[in-house]
């Protein structure tokens, strides 16, 4: 790993936290009390097990990528005897600052409750993350990631990489159709409606006034296959070798299909964390594992052309169906209810994923330093 990669990551998911802190952004008020009062109150009156596991898991991460941004920088001469310790240090002192700011900000939210429990939990997890950080750089398992990377990934594999550790957590949120990421025109179009309600702006734009009808099997068959498909066409955009692709194919659909399954559970109960293999779906995943099998031998230019007809094709399917009415109920129980914190950003994460795969992968091949071939 190279010494300053960790801080642009550090950066990334301190705005991560502050977007899990204050979505959803709605309904700002002054309540006329300083901002800090939380620090004197008493235990919360509402409080529950997942909340306190959320408040510490949620800050782990940044206490990580602090604490390695700091041991690993070029020029720690003011800490050179005890780097390892002022890396904790310096984690759990920008941890703890974050989340006072955002605990003090969540004052003026009404669907938002600052508490002192929420800043000490999120200061564990800071010191935890940190901690963390520090045994791994010790032990020498950052070393040994940085020399995976180089054997499995090609220099130029930092977006792809970090785009592909997303598309799990873009999962989590329910999908109409298994894997099918990025179907959002029917949501915006009815958004854009009811804001141009009762202006004359309304009939100039351009909505669709035919009835969406459903996808029939052989479709859904097709978009779950291409769901399993375009991440396994992402991750040979930059693996080095034949082998290393299979491995990585196996993994991504296996990974696909267990998360997939967590959401379910979550959104319906353990007992139906399954029901939505159906035989199109089980087809479908199938079919696209056998999509990027016959994929492996094909250089990584060709990939990327791939992946852009996968993606185009993957969202005009899944756009010209319409999302069922118990689907919607199911969305609004996770846009309200308790996983409001976590899955705000799951749920643009699974809008805006295969968007953001298609503008990078564009940006890829558009360079001409890219590698055409696999060299092993």
């Amino acid at each position: 790993m190279h010494k300053t990669s960790a801080w642009p990551l550090a950066g990334a998911y301190a705005l991560l936290v502050v977007y899990a802190s204050l979505y959803p952004f709605a309904d700002w008020r002054n309540q006329e009390i300083p901002p800090w009062d939380f620090l004197q109150a008493g235990w919360p009156k509402y409080w529950t097990a997942f909340d306190l596991v959320a408040n510490v898991v949620g800050y782990v991460p940044l206490g990580f990528l602090l604490a390695l941004s700091f041991m690993r920088r070029g020029n720690v001469r003011y800490f050179a005897t005890h780097p390892n310790v002022a890396g904790i240090g310096v984690a759990v002192l920008v941890g703890t600052l974050l989340s006072l700011l955002m605990e003090g900000v969540q004052n003026y939210l009404p669907s938002r409750v600052a508490s002192n429990v929420d800043f000490g939990l999120n200061v564990a997890g800071t010191l935890v993350g940190a901690v963390a950080a520090t045994a791994l750089e010790l032990a020498g398992a950052i070393d040994h990631w940085s020399r995976f990377r180089e054997r499995w990934f090609i220099p130029q594999a930092r977006g792809a990489i970090v785009l592909l550790a997303l598309w799990p957590f873009a999962l989590l949120f329910p999908a109409a159709v298994p894997l099918g990421l990025g179907q959002v025109f029917e949501r915006f179009e009815t958004a854009l409606a009811d804001w141009l309600e009762d202006t004359p702006f309304l009939e100039w734009m351009p909505l669709r006034e035919i009835e969406l009808q459903p996808l029939v099997p052989a479709a859904e068959l097709l978009c779950v296959a291409l769901g399993a498909f375009v991440p396994c066409l992402l991750g040979y955009t930059v693996l080095r070798s034949m082998p290393r692709r299979a491995v990585f194919a196996v993994a991504a659909v296996a990974v696909g299909t267990g998360v997939t399954a967590l959401s379910a559970a979550l959104s319906w109960g353990p007992t139906h964390a399954w029901a939505w293999m159906s035989l199109p779906v089980r087809l479908g995943l199938v079919f696209g594992l056998l999509l990027a099998l016959l994929m492996l031998a094909v250089p990584r230019r060709g990939c990327a052309a791939v992946l852009m007809l996968a993606l185009v094709l993957h969202l005009s399917l899944l756009n010209q169906a319409p999302t069922s009415a118990y689907f919607a109920d199911t969305l609004q129980a996770w846009e309200q209810g308790r996983f409001i914190r976590a899955y705000g950003l799951a749920q643009w994460l699974g809008w805006l994923w295969p968007y953001v795969v298609l503008g990078y992968v564009l940006l890829r091949v558009s360079r001409r330093d890219a590698p055409p071939t696999i060299p092993e």
